[in-house]
């Protein structure tokens, strides 16, 4: 079974800091919310976003939305060796079923993250998905994998077939992708730091490259 963590995933409601913020403000307005209620979303609140900490890089729901749309319709998830996870800046992860089927609209998936967020699991009485506090140290250290992987620029250099093999000789294998646009990560990461080309990739580029090459080896 490969363990996926999309962590640090800039997926956060607005901050209180900036919730009176008119760019905030009027967003939530058009949407028939309060200023709390909405995701934060650099392609609206870029504006608001400028007040924050690390704001140049927050505000990305669509990273997530991308990386989910392509492991849940992954093989590999089709054939129950996949789990996946979504880790937030704020130490919030978000476990998903299997058959969980993401929205493909991106505004339908806002929507349904600002549900989840609220009620804590959507469908609350399917739990498809279910947000508890954690920190990805804590996460970890609940799957009790046999092998840690944290997809890095400065990684050890690893061609995406050997490194799929690498993941498919293992029994539990977890892989850690950041779930933001650029820097480094901000929590503790003493796990081996693997990179697979000479250039940084999109998180979704590199979470497509992990499961075809784990495919590969266990299908």
């Amino acid at each position: 079974m490969l363990h996926l963590v999309i962590a640090e995933a800039e997926l956060e409601l607005v901050p209180r800091a900036i919730r009176d913020h008119p760019a905030i403000v009027n967003y939530a307005r058009r949407r028939g919310k309060k200023p709390e209620e909405v995701l934060l979303d650099s392609t609206y609140h870029h504006s608001a976003l400028k007040k924050l900490d690390d704001g140049e890089r927050r505000g990305r729901p669509d990273i997530v939305h991308i990386c989910l749309l392509n492991a849940l319709e992954s093989i590999a998830n089709k054939e129950d060796k996949l789990r996946i996870y979504v880790h937030t800046r704020n130490d919030e992860v978000i476990h998903i079923k299997p058959e969980t089927r993401i929205p493909r609209n991106y505004n339908r998936f806002v929507g349904l993250m600002e549900s989840l967020f609220k009620k804590g699991a959507v469908p609350e009485e399917l739990e498809l998905l279910r947000l508890e506090r954690k920190s990805l140290g804590k996460l970890v250290e609940e799957i009790k994998p046999d092998g840690v992987f944290v997809m890095h620029e400065r990684g050890r250099l690893v061609k995406p077939p050997e490194f799929g093999k690498i993941l498919a000789d293992l029994e539990n294998p977890l892989v850690i992708v950041g779930g933001f646009p650029h820097g480094d990560f901000r929590s503790e990461t003493p796990w081996e730091k693997i990179s697979l080309y000479n250039v940084p990739l999109m998180a979704w580029t590199i979470v497509n490259e992990i499961i075809i090459n784990f495919e590969h080896w266990v299908l």
